[in-house]
């Protein structure tokens, strides 16, 4: 129904709590680029559970090879540098909601280059720079699957 891409995502925890998010919703997982770290790190399969034999991961060496694959997808990128929110946004299904690393978030060109499609969660508090990328990652999908009616089954 929709998917999640993670932009060479840096902390393992981060991606396995995604990946066991992305299995409960069957949701795809891409996940683009180089990871800083081991696709088979313990604390990425811990966070994951048993669960990555639900988990549809697809991986894609560079972005342009993600637009390929969902070639009939809206890309959807999510940044703090934004001020359109996420909940002003109509989701579609097929979908790809597009996240970067947790240290530095998406490439400033990309953003540019997509700003009528760069959502943001709002932060009350100014002073937080940004959210967690695993809460990020559920807030956007479970409002994307709400307006999916995908809990009306």
């Amino acid at each position: 129904m929709f998917h999640i891409a993670l932009i060479e995502p840096e902390i393992p925890p981060n991606t396995g709590n995604i990946a066991r998010l992305c299995a409960a919703t069957f949701t795809d997982l891409h996940i683009v680029g180089v990871t800083g770290f081991r696709m088979d790190d313990r604390t990425l399969k811990r966070a994951g559970l048993d669960y990555w034999d639900d988990v549809k991961l697809h991986r894609h060496i560079e972005l342009s090879d993600l637009y390929e694959a969902l070639s009939d997808s809206r890309f959807l990128y999510f940044t703090t540098k934004s001020q359109k929110s996420y909940t002003d946004w109509k989701f579609e299904k097929g979908d790809c909601l597009i996240f970067g690393r947790e240290t530095r978030g998406l490439p400033e060109e990309l953003i540019e280059k997509n700003f009528e499609r760069a959502l943001t969660i709002p932060m009350p508090n100014k002073n937080i720079r940004s959210l967690n990328l695993a809460n990020s990652v559920g807030i956007v999908l479970y409002e994307a699957l709400r307006q999916a009616d995908f809990f009306e089954r």
